[in-house]
């Protein structure tokens, strides 16, 4: 078998990492950024300049060696509800961290270099043709029961995820054609397509890999392979793990970690400044805006399109007829939208990827336009449909100052909204997600840089179970699949994102508001957090200076 590329181990030294990164969003290859320049300023042809940082940033003190023992406490952006990555997603802002602290990942995302590396894996072989992917484990890693990490184990956990209809198992099962553990350390998986992120499954749910043990009593045992195991976990409220001495990478400087929940971002920075907490997850545009204007450290991603609204595309809805949907979105000000949403904090743009990314495809987005959409639902209006719409979020202050926002500039082109807001989150989610029972919500597809296709794909391929959009447009799967087999820093890759772009304008299955960042503010008594994909972080080699 002919190898085209290997992932090579990396050599992770147990010292410090670099303190200060400041990057713009860049890929692997031999893309050219055509709009963000070194200091991630967007220097496209705006008037204004957009900061957009991403990496590790702010500036800590030079710390000594390492330091051992002490208790971490990382204030979560949601308490986590099961320690099962088949029922948790595998993202920063919903369990991940926690999960990677008790399992650990086969890959990561490795942002200094822009590219997948190995992590309980010891390499990822791919065949000429992308059609074959060979893992080969370390040796000698052990999950905290003391039961060997080995090839079985690794196709025993993946199989149980699927079966159990993990986050993303849908995407794999249809990419991946075969899983076979071929030596007591090797495991090929032979695909469908060639599939150029890939890796990035390997970093997420699919590679955080559970003992069979696990599930051997009535109960789900939280049993893997990473830096700590479970001490106690009380759901929604907190979780505690330990130190694990028999790490295969060395016992972690840290004794413990503890996560907890708080309510609000202003909070959760109020207790990182009084010493009660050492990490906290934030999304707010204004917080993070304030802390970085202080130079705060910590981990900072931008996503683009994290911030969407959602239109429901059913035959039979209001938004099943394209005049309705593009009239929805040309009576968006998106300006206006920032500036009452989050106080123009935040990255407003119709664009899937803005001009400061490096995959931005030099097209543009539907443009604010009250007057056409004025006329399109008019057109629609005298073929019957009523100019009703109902917009679905939660009876909370921010979602509420959101929904009111989207049904004062539909009402200014015609349309009448009503708003249905729900008690909580898990009642949105389940007429979004499940019963699929709304004509409008706002919500985020949120693209990491190192694998924005696989959600793409997620989103709006016709037959995902994560279509909440029930789109359904056979010339969008077709590009999907093409986008798949491309590399990351390809010129052919960013061709085809601009005939996406293309078609998401001609098509309108939903609405671009704008990117968004995620902040993990962190001490500046803490070092040697490793990021990895979709903010999740890696504490086996992490620290605290007294």
């Amino acid at each position: 078998m002919g190898v085209s590329m290997r992932v090579k181990p990396p050599i992770r030294p147990r010292a410090l990492r670099p303190l200060r990164l400041l990057v713009g969003l860049a890929l692997a290859g031999s893309l050219v950024a055509s709009c963000a320049s070194a200091d991630g300023e967007a220097s496209g042809d705006s008037d204004t300049a957009v900061k957009v940082e991403h990496g590790i940033v702010g500036d800590q003190p030079e710390p000594g060696a390492p330091r051992e023992g002490g208790m971490l406490t990382m204030a979560s952006y949601t308490s986590i509800t099961s320690l099962d990555p088949a029922k948790t997603p595998a993202m920063g802002s919903t369990g991940g961290t926690e999960l990677a602290a008790i399992y650990d990942v086969l890959m990561r995302y490795d942002e200094d270099e822009g590219e997948f590396a190995p992590q309980l894996a010891e390499s990822l072989d791919v065949s000429d043709d992308g059609l074959v992917s060979t893992l080969t484990l370390r040796d000698g890693v052990t999950f905290s029961n003391g039961d060997p990490l080995d090839a079985r184990s690794v196709t025993w956990s993946i199989q149980r995820y699927n079966d159990s209809h993990g986050d993303g198992a849908q995407l794999w099962e249809s990419m991946v054609q075969s899983v076979e553990a071929t030596g007591p350390y090797t495991v090929v998986f032979t695909l469908r397509q060639p599939w150029s992120e890939f890796p990035a499954m390997l970093a997420a749910g699919h590679g955080m890999i559970v003992s069979p043990r696990s599930v051997a009593g009535e109960d789900f045992v939280p049993i893997g392979a990473g830096p700590f195991v479970l001490d106690r976990f009380a759901p929604h409220e907190k979780l505690e793990l330990s130190a694990r001495r028999d790490y295969w990478d060395g016992p972690p400087h840290l004794d413990s970690i503890r996560f907890v929940g708080l309510t609000g971002d202003s909070a959760k920075v109020e207790a990182l400044n009084a010493g009660d907490v050492q990490l906290a997850y934030l999304r707010s545009p204004r917080v993070i805006r304030q802390a970085r204007a202080d130079d705060r450290a910590g981990y900072i991603q931008t996503y683009p399109l994290a911030s969407v609204l959602m239109v429901n595309n059913s035959v039979g809805r209001p938004g099943g007829d394209v005049r309705v949907r593009r009239a929805i979105a040309q009576a968006i000000d998106l300006d206006a939208f920032n500036k009452r949403v989050d106080d123009g904090d935040g990255l407003p743009g119709a664009q899937i990827f803005p001009e400061w990314s490096p995959l931005h495809p030099d097209v543009e987005g539907i443009a604010y336009d009250p007057d056409s959409a004025a006329q399109l639902l008019d057109a629609a209006k005298r073929d019957g449909y009523d100019g009703h719409l109902s917009f679905l979020g939660v009876a909370a202050a921010k979602s509420q100052t959101t929904a009111l926002a989207v049904q004062s500039m539909l009402q200014a082109v015609g349309f009448t909204v009503t708003l249905d807001l729900q008690a909580s989150v898990a009642d949105v989610i389940k007429k979004l997600n499940v019963d699929r029972d709304y004509d409008l919500s706002f919500s985020g597809i949120s693209l990491p840089d190192a694998a924005p296709v696989n959600k793409l794909t997620r989103a709006l391929r016709s037959t995902s179970d994560s279509n909440y959009l029930n789109y359904d447009n056979s010339e969008m799967d077709s590009l999907l699949s093409r986008l798949q087999s491309t590399d990351a820093g390809s010129a052919a890759r960013r061709e085809l994102l601009g005939e996406l772009q293309n078609l998401v304008n001609d098509t309108v299955p939903f609405v671009a508001l704008g990117a968004a960042p995620t902040f993990t503010l962190w001490s500046d008594r803490l070092y040697g957090v490793d990021p990895t994909i979709d903010s999740i972080l890696l504490f086996g080699n992490a620290w605290i200076e007294p």
